[in-house]
Parts: C-alpha cells; structure tokens; sequence
C-alpha cells in the first residue's frame, strides 16, 4: 500500500493577527518538510484565529484574510516549501447564494484551504455549522456543499472541519462512498473537562464510518474564555489508535501511514447529504517504499486535577500575552481563592510577574495577613500591604452606613485599591471569585468582582480545594515547596467583613451547595427534578433564587477561563430582567 508521512501542527493562533499567525504556519511547516512531511496540516481558522466572532461580518477582515491565504501560499514556496501540500483554515466568502439560508453571496465562511506550488490548489468550507454553547457559527457562516479530496503520493485524502465530525452524516459518510484512503478533519474544538474521553470515541466511531484511517487534528492555546487543549489523534479504519499527540502542548506530530492507493478513476459526483465531490490531483504516484520510521504512539495523558489545573495556566497565560499585559496584580487575602489564583499566576507568568497586595482592615485575622505573608514568601511573587483601616474610618465619618453596606464598602475600597495600583503600575487585575459564589451572587460589585480576568470563574469551591491539594502534592512530589499554606486550604472559608464571618453564615455547606449547582447551572435541570435526587426542597428553593437573582452581577464579571460544558457567560445566557424563578 502506498506510504504517507502526516503532519499534524498543534499550533497557537492569536485571533487577528494575521501576519503572526502566517509565520507560525511558515515556521511549523518548515520543520514539518524537514523531517520528510508528504503532507502537512494546521488547525481550523489557523490563519485568522479561533473564533473570529463578529470579525466576520467584517469584509475588510474577510478580504485580509483570503489576501493573506494567497500570501501564505506564495511565501512557502518562495521558502522552498511549495512541494509539500499544506492544510490551512482561514476565513472566506460564499461567492453564491446559498438557497434555504436568507443569505446573499459574499456571507462569510469558516473555510480551509490546500497550499501547493505557490498556490491554492483547492478550498472548502465547513458543512456542519455548530449554534450551541460558545458557538453561533448559523450568525456568522454559509455552510460549504462539497466533499473536498486531494490526491497525495496516491492517496485519496478527504478533509474535514471540525463540526464536521460531531455531528451525524456529511462529510464523513461521503468519505465512505468516495473512496478515500484518509479522512483529515482540522479543529478548533475548546477544552472542557473530561472531553478528551469523548473526544477519543468521537474519533474512533467516525473513522469506522468512514471506513479508513482518520486524522483529527486540534488546536492549542487559550483565547478570551476559551482554552484549547491540542490532543491531536489518528486513528485507523477500526478505531484503534495510531497516535495521539500531548494536551496543551505546542508541536508537530509525525506519523508514517500506509493507506489504500487510491482508484484509477477519481471520486465524482454528488454523494451523501448532497455533498458534491471536489477532487484535486497534486502527486499521482506513492512515494518509493520506505522503512517506516514514525509509527506514531500516545503521549501521556493528564490526571484529572492536573488537566485542569493546567487549562486555568494555559488560559491566564494566553490572556495575559495576547493582549499586552506584562503582569498581573490581586489582592491576597490569606483565603484559598486568592491564593490559589496566585499559584496559578505564578505558574502561569513566573513569580517576578505577579503582585499581590495585603488589604487588612479591622476584620483581617492575624492568621490571614501571616498566610498571605507566608504564601508570598513561598511563591517569591512580589507583596505589599495597603492597610485600609484609615480610608474606612474616612467613609464612615461622610457616608453612614451599616450592617451590609459597611462590609461591601471594605470589598469596594480593596476594588479601588487595586485598580489604583493597576493605573499607576500597568498590571491586569485578576479577579478571585469562583463559579459557586458567582452563581449565587455572594460577591461585591466594584469591590472583590472588579478586574481585568477571572482566572477561576468556572471553577466551584469544593475543586478550588482539590486544586489547591493538587499543586501542593505536585511541589511536593517534584521536591519543591508547595505554595500555598496548608492553614489557608484547612480554614473555614471567610470573606472577613464582619467578626466571626463564615462563608456558611451566607451559603449552604460547598458540598451540597456545588452538587444542587451542578444540577441547576450545568445540566439546567429544574427545581422538582434536583429535589427528586434527594436535596432538601426549601434548600434547592433558596440557592436557585439566589442564582436567578444574581444575573446582573454575573453580566458584569470579567470573562475568565472555561473549564466546564456550561460556563458563565457565551454558555449561559439569560435575561437579567426576568420575572421566571424556578424557586418560586
């Protein structure tokens, strides 16, 4: 059978920035051709980044980006990179209009397209346009109508885009009937917890459909609230695994395949859903057998806490970079949000890029000023402390205010402190509230909300323990001192506002709390189906009138990283104004 060396490029696109993104497809691709790539791919939209948003609507945006396709096309061969076809996804345009869809021709599409020779040797857009979640693919994109093949060293490759996959029928049926040799689909599908599971059957289950050897390549990297994880895989026609590339790790996979040489003559046609054949021939003849020298093989995969623990580094990490920030700044309060956000920071920017501040006031125990001293001291991040006790005192003697309003003042100067320090200083906030206090609305607006990004926003307060165990055991481990003190983890969470304040005074025990959320929030189950599984029924009332009522503080929170298949924010979308109450 004829001979294949795939490249699968887990590359980092930075939504925009074309001409970045051009070299980081030049730079991968060199060294993919310098190790003997007969063919070569990158991730969906990896020209324009992932996703465009609104950018598409844009057609100055859509002609820069088919500009820069052409560009990208010239500049390979120019660097003697021509030879070798290149899988690319960018941002195009229907030229016609689509029947069915009210839209005229030039709508936008998410598109990919083959590089050869110093040209375009063929496009397509993708069929299944995903509108769930964090998607709104039917706002922006025409779907494509073609089952695009290209014929490389005599192999019938059908190439795919992401949702092409996810959902029944299409392309992967039509690779079937068409005869292919290998199905590539190229991805920018977000991370969420315990994906890479589905993710893996997903692969397997399409490649038996498809009866031949397929490709699923992925991208890495965060952008806004969304992380990409890599976890590039092939799989062969039955569903076992050639390879499977590193989570969150930028590369190139290599893997030598033999596929069936591909028919006399080329597929034609229309196939199934109506997908009309687009073949291109670029090498007719396989290469000349060779020792195989790539046979693939599965990078280690991640423990569950690690996994996320690394989606929050990766997320706040991206942030930072993509959009010019040299540091980050938050207050650190002693309690286990704050310090396990400056883990994360630390982690994620190095220690010399993160500023902490101390905030005590007449509340602030001596042991959350010592553990947040102790922390800092561990980490080597840089501390300060800006007691606020005078600045309070000042309020009070003007404005007089009491019970509720006087603890919500102490959060709001804490807010006006940090954000002084980020005017003058240059550093991003970083907001410390998690998804259980955001889902139920136990923060302060301008006070401990206020910030440039939530790196734990959708991460409930029991898994804030489980992390911060985590990152300790992993210091520990690797024979580094763990950062974050272990009477901060063993504490009773305490906002510290009043005297003998615990989070429990406000909110149900983290346990049953996060377990009705889940239900609630994630699963959008309703009020009578959480009582059923055996929660309380005047507790399950009162935590979803908290959450129904917090919409307005949600809408105001800054976007930090999703972990979860419902975050706040694209995910979850409600009214603020809304007179519906599961709970009565």
């Amino acid at each position: 059978m004829p001979q294949l060396r795939l490249a699968l490029n887990q590359t980092d696109s930075c939504v925009g920035d074309l001409a970045r993104n051009a070299g980081t497809i030049v730079h991968w691709a060199r060294h993919a051709a310098e190790r003997g790539a007969h063919l070569i791919a990158f991730p969906e939209m990896a020209l324009t980044g992932y996703p465009v948003e609104d950018l598409a609507l844009r057609p100055s945006f859509v002609d820069a980006s088919r500009a820069a396709l052409h560009a990208l096309a010239g500049r390979l061969a120019a660097e003697g990179l021509g030879e070798v076809p290149v899988v690319v996804g960018y941002l195009d345009r229907c030229e016609q209009t689509l029947p069915g869809y009210g839209r005229p021709a030039g709508s936008p599409q998410n598109a990919a397209a083959v590089l050869h020779r110093g040209a375009v040797a063929l496009t397509f857009a993708k069929h299944h346009l995903p509108n769930y979640g964090v998607f709104d693919e039917f706002r922006y994109f025409v779907p494509g109508d073609t089952l695009p093949v290209v014929r490389v060293r005599g192999v019938d490759v059908a190439l795919a885009i992401c949702e092409d996959l996810w959902q029944e029928g299409g392309r992967v049926p039509a690779a079937r009937s068409a005869g292919a040799g290998l199905l590539l689909s190229v991805n920018a599908s977000p991370y969420e917890r315990e994906k890479h599971d589905t993710r893996l059957e997903l692969v397997r289950k399409r490649a038996q459909e498809a009866g031949c050897t397929t490709a699923y390549l992925a991208m890495i990297g965060g952008q806004d609230e969304l992380v990409f994880d890599g976890d590039s895989i092939v799989v062969d026609r039955d569903g076992g695994v050639i390879a499977r590339a590193p989570q969150f790790s930028e590369g190139c996979v290599l893997v030598d395949l033999e596929l069936p040489a591909a028919a006399p003559e080329p597929p034609s046609g229309v196939l199934d859903d109506g997908l009309r054949v687009e073949h291109a021939v670029l090498s007719a003849d396989p290469v000349p057998p060779y020792p195989p020298e790539l046979p693939g093989g599965q990078a280690p995969r991640l423990g569950g806490l690690e996994e996320i623990y690394t989606a929050l580094v990766v997320g706040l990490r991206a942030y930072v970079a993509k959009n010019g920030f040299g540091s980050v700044v938050l207050g650190l309060s002693g309690g286990i949000d704050s310090a396990l956000v400056a883990a994360l920071a630390c982690d994620a920017l190095g220690a010399e890029r993160v500023h902490a501040v101390a905030m005590p006031s007449r509340y602030s125990s001596e042991h959350s000023l010592a553990d947040a001293a102790e922390l800092a001291r561990r980490t080597g991040l840089h501390f300060r402390t800006v007691p606020i006790g005078p600045m309070f005192d000042a309020y009070l003697a003007s404005l007089a205010v009491t019970g509720l309003a006087e603890e919500n003042l102490q959060s709001r100067l804490r807010g006006t402190i940090l954000m002084g320090i980020s005017n003058q200083e240059g550093h991003l906030v970083l907001a410390p509230g998690n998804k259980s206090e955001l889902a139920c609305g136990y923060s302060t607006l301008y006070g401990d909300s206020v910030g440039g990004y939530g790196p734990i926003k959708d991460v409930y307060k029991t898994v804030i323990f489980e992390l911060a165990r985590w990152r300790n055991a992993a210091a520990a481990e690797r024979g580094q001192t763990p950062p974050i003190p272990e009477h901060t983890i063993g504490k009773p969470p305490s906002a510290e506002l009043r005297p003998g304040q615990v989070d429990t005074d406000s909110l149900p025990d983290y346990t049953v709390l996060d377990r009705v959320l889940e239900l609630y929030v994630d699963q959008d189950r309703g009020r009578e189906e959480i009582v059923a599984q055996g929660f309380d029924e005047a507790l399950v009332t009162r935590v979803l009138r908290m959450v129904d009522r917090a919409e307005y503080k949600r809408r105001q929170y800054p976007p930090g990283t999703k972990i979860s298949a419902k975050g706040f924010g694209k995910d979850r979308r409600l009214p603020i104004t809304n007179h519906w109450r599961e709970g009565g």
